[in-house]
């Protein structure tokens, strides 16, 4: 005898399988086009925060509800400036200034100050006990409004706002990133996963005030 219910749960599971395989399809396609993507690091820009080939994910809606805040790793669309591309090349970087911060290097301890209030980073690239300094020279910029400082940890080798206002022959403009260019904040490492861990914004951002306070 055969079992009717049992057959047809069977034939009615292959028939719904391709359309389940489908909709799980789509709903990745539209996360990682919306919500969140995974990238991976090329270079040593960000050392020792994220290594070569760490993988992040990159929380893509975070800034379509909010302004990005000092201390954040974020992933943008370099300037072709930048990145030589036309068509648009993905950095990462530590966001250090938002719109209407004054940024200035270096104060008598040699680190970067941001609206008069000096800032440790513990994150800055070391390697056998040496540490890389805030900045190779001394610069003094205050950022326009909706565009952003950018640093690599790595300082000596990241190609970021400072060397890009060098450059320009300090052009705070071509120094600086637009907000619409963000791709999103790089909030984990997830790969490894011996080096799995958030991305947090350091404790030493706090005490900054506001633009123009």
């Amino acid at each position: 005898m055969i079992d009717e219910q049992t057959d047809k749960s069977r034939n009615s599971f292959w028939k719904e399988l391709p359309i389940l395989l489908g909709v799980a399809i789509l709903v990745a396609v539209l996360v990682r086009a919306f919500v969140l993507q995974t990238f991976f690091i090329p270079s040593p820009s960000m050392e020792n925060t994220l290594q070569i080939d760490d993988r992040v994910l990159v929380n893509k809606l975070v800034y379509d509800f909010r302004s990005p805040k000092r201390g954040e790793v974020v992933v943008f669309k370099a300037p072709t400036s930048w990145s030589g591309n036309p068509d648009g090349e993905d950095f990462i970087k530590r966001v250090i200034g938002i719109g209407g911060d004054h940024v200035v290097c270096c104060d008598e301890q040699g680190r970067i100050t941001i609206n008069g209030v000096a800032l440790d980073e513990p994150y800055l690239y070391s390697v056998g006990g040496e540490r890389d300094q805030p900045a190779d020279q001394d610069f003094d910029v205050t950022v326009p409004r909706g565009r952003l400082w950018v640093m690599g940890d790595h300082r000596s080798a990241s190609g970021d706002s400072l060397q890009h206002w060098q450059q320009s022959g300090e052009d705070v403009q071509e120094a600086t990133i637009p907000e619409d260019r963000l791709v999103g904040r790089a909030f984990t490492i997830f790969w490894p996963l011996d080096r799995a861990r958030w991305l947090s914004v350091p404790e030493q951002y706090g005490p900054i005030p506001r633009p123009g306070t």
